[in-house]
């Protein structure tokens, strides 16, 4: 029996080419950021045993990978800081000799234009509480914590970031940010917002891999409770009325109805953070073949393209940009 069918939608999935030509998301390694971490005290880079593939570098190693990462179109880096020695208040956070002030020194002398270094502006890797704020009788004082975000944040600029990427998730951290910078003379100077960024358990290789575990405690005193999405919505709105150029959610696949809230509510680009916890999951269910890493890392990606994101915080930044070549 044959039925007369007027429309029929596999029609425009019988070939590859029609697949290609009708596809309605489009992903491309300019739309990746690459997360760096930089480690000071090291002279060869460090394999990270909780995120199988990412290193830590010393600064004046990463050119070579910058270099790779280039070739295969991905432009923008984010970088994370491990320093030799800690404090209360996190000093070296905006120290001038910083680890990743120097990193940031070395590679705009190195690169120029050709790169986008984003600098993440927090204090919990630089902290001996492991903390993103400071801290006073067992709490993180946000306005305290302010004035040592934004000096932060200057001093990156100082360094050479093209943007500070502020992610303690303090009230008004934005705000204090873009005045400092103002004040500074950093006026092109962007911040991209860890705007919507949950309380969530997926960072536990990230912490490990930049040791930054709070000592006491934990951060749902100020990092978002996952079980909403209309906070979410009031946190960006703040962002972008305190000045943010580019906000984010964070982390990705499990909050792609977040990033589509964003995305329609707001002008601004999003960003979305496919976060350590997320990367270790697909490389241990790889290396134990239960799936296949390319399929699902681009299933994974598109799907946050498709939610709504217009750039991708991503450690398999390099692999996707290699595979969407072939």
């Amino acid at each position: 029996m044959s039925f007369a069918l007027r429309t029929r939608p596999r029609r425009l999935r019988s070939s590859a080419a029609i697949r290609e030509l009708v596809s309605e998301t489009l992903l491309h390694p300019k739309h990746f950021v690459l997360p760096l971490f930089v480690e000071e005290g090291i002279s060869s880079p460090k394999a990270i045993p909780e995120m199988p593939g990412v290193e830590r570098y010393p600064p004046e190693k990463l050119t070579n990978k910058i270099e790779n990462s280039l070739a295969l179109g991905v432009r923008a880096f984010l970088l994370f800081g491990v320093p030799l020695a800690k404090d209360e208040l996190g000093s070296q956070a905006y120290s001038k000799s910083g680890v990743i002030q120097k990193t940031l020194t070395l590679l705009k002398s190195s690169f120029g234009k050709d790169v986008l270094l984003i600098a993440d502006t927090c204090l919990c890797e630089y902290t001996s509480h492991g903390h993103c704020g400071y801290v006073q009788d067992g709490k993180v004082l946000n306005d305290r914590s302010l004035e040592l975000l934004a000096k932060t944040a200057v001093s990156q600029a100082e360094a050479g970031a093209d943007f500070v990427a502020p992610s303690a998730m303090m009230d008004g951290q934005v705000k204090a940010i873009r005045e400092a910078l103002d004040q500074a003379g950093f006026f092109d100077t962007g911040i991209l917002a860890y705007s919507a960024k949950f309380a969530s358990s997926l960072y536990g290789p990230f912490r490990a891999a930049a040791d930054s575990r709070p000592q006491f405690g934990d951060r749902k005193g100020y990092q978002m409770d996952y079980r909403n999405v209309r906070e979410a919505l009031k946190e960006v709105e703040l962002d972008v009325k305190e000045g943010a150029d580019i906000v984010m959610v964070k982390p990705a696949l499990p909050y792609l109805d977040v990033i589509t809230k964003v995305r329609e509510s707001f002008n601004l680009p999003v960003a979305a953070y496919q976060v350590s916890g997320e990367y270790s999951m697909i490389k241990a269910a790889s290396k134990a073949e239960m799936i296949d890493e390319k399929a699902v890392v681009l299933e994974t990606l598109y799907s946050i393209k498709r939610a709504g994101a217009d750039i991708i915080i991503t450690y398999y930044a390099e692999d996707a940009a290699r595979w969407l070549s072939e």
